[in-house]
């Protein structure tokens, strides 16, 4: 059913650029149709803010699962769904029903596999599975190591139009490896690799996309090395954007020093120069998308020595408030906060959202950005609780979320 018209009044508007300015928000038929100075029409519902932020919701880029309550929570209306599912999402048939999977209170955008089975070898069906919704294409949790194989795949991908989303660790160094080399890997005796192995296959991909053409988006981009890499083929014009998860900016490898299993990430934690250099770049531009990495694990995957874990974190709830952290500490502002969760994801996925925009769709979230709260695992909406800031005091929730002008949470 079509929504009535909506008006959001009384709230700080989150635009594209500068900071936010008190005004009101109008929606019809789930779309957004005025900003600024604007009154409610006869017939519609109005909403007071409250002083709450008004802004787009977020777009989560490369999620491994659909938990819905987790994502409402968040205030996250929309998620790429990566391509690592039982079975894969190599067939168009699997990604026209991940498409509809969630609707109609939360759109999920299915990441194609790259390749049959997401062994590395075949191209998958592409074509097809762009007709059938598939957003982007991506590599799934590992690497393609064959490079002739990559070169086909990014040249096909820019014929079509399509995204490329890579995991940046080059599998032949990396091995069995579940921390990063260093210090703390040799204290606690785990299996490592050198950090290197980012850089390693960021270079190549950098290298493969100048070649193609292809836009080649690296989702998580996490050592100092990589991101140099990153930043200079942008410079230089190269079609490559980069993203990170909240791990990665806010936690460094001292969090193993207890055989902690919920900080078993990939890629693992690195040292504090690193994290460190993910706020750089996030602050210069370097990094595009904030996404959640959302990957809960239940106890089967968790409680098991360290180097026999599952990586992932559930990530969903806490995107937005370790995201607004980097708003307190000055290094980017709420305008840039909301283009890396929401608007540069949207534009990777060539949807019609994550900002607020007259004719876009009417995806909003009203946030109260200083409301504390503290992360608890046992409590959280996901399936499961895996998270490695639990028990962190945070600021920012979501009070109200609309889904194409519809209240769903």
């Amino acid at each position: 059913m079509t929504p009535r018209p909506l008006t959001i009044t009384g709230g700080r508007l989150v635009l594209p650029e500068g900071e936010p300015v008190a005004g009101a928000l109008r929606c019809e038929n789930g779309r957004i149709v005025a900003i600024g100075n604007v009154s409610p029409a006869e017939g519609d519902d109005v909403i007071d803010a409250r002083g709450a932020l008004i802004a787009p919701g977020l777009v989560d880029l490369g999620v491994f699962a659909i938990d819905k309550p987790a994502f409402h929570f968040g205030g996250i209306t929309r998620a790429a769904l990566m391509p690592d599912q039982g079975p894969p999402l190599d067939h168009p048939a699997r990604v026209r029903f991940a498409a509809q999977s969630g609707k109609p209170d939360f759109w999920v955008h299915p990441l194609a596999a790259a390749t049959r089975g997401l062994e590395g070898a075949e191209l998958a069906e592409l074509a097809l599975m762009r007709e059938a919704g598939a957003r982007a294409v991506a590599t799934g949790r590992n690497w393609i190591a064959d490079s002739g194989v990559m070169l086909r795949l990014l040249r096909y991908c820019a014929m079509l139009g399509l995204v490329v989303i890579t995991h940046a660790e080059d599998a032949g160094v990396t091995g069995a490896a579940v921390a990063t080399a260093g210090e703390m890997a040799t204290r606690l005796g785990l299996p490592s690799a050198p950090a290197e192995a980012e850089a390693l296959a960021v270079a190549r991909d950098i290298t493969l996309a100048e070649l193609s053409g292809c836009h080649v988006h690296f989702r998580q981009v996490t050592t100092a090395r990589a991101l140099d890499l990153v930043r200079k083929a942008k410079a230089r014009g190269v079609p490559v954007s980069a993203g990170v998860t909240p791990a990665h900016f806010m936690l460094s490898d001292l969090e193993l020093a207890d055989f902690r299993t919920f900080c078993r990430l990939s890629p693992p934690l690195r040292s504090d120069a690193d994290r460190k250099a993910v706020i750089a770049a996030i602050a210069d531009g370097t990094i595009d998308v904030i996404a959640s990495g959302h990957d809960p694990r239940g106890p089967e995957d968790k409680r098991l020595p360290f180097a026999d874990a599952e990586p992932g974190m559930a990530g969903a709830e806490t995107l937005l408030p370790l995201t607004l952290t980097l708003v307190r500490d000055g290094h980017i502002d709420l305008a840039r906060a909301f283009d890396l969760l929401a608007g540069a994801p949207a534009r990777l996925l060539g949807v019609d959202a994550g900002r607020l925009e007259a004719g876009w769709e009417a995806d909003i979230a009203l946030v109260d950005p200083v409301r504390p709260w503290i992360v608890d695992s046992d409590k959280m909406a996901a399936s499961a609780g895996n998270t490695p800031f639990d028990r962190r005091p945070v600021e920012g929730r979501v009070n109200a979320l609309f889904k194409g002008g519809k209240l769903i949470a």
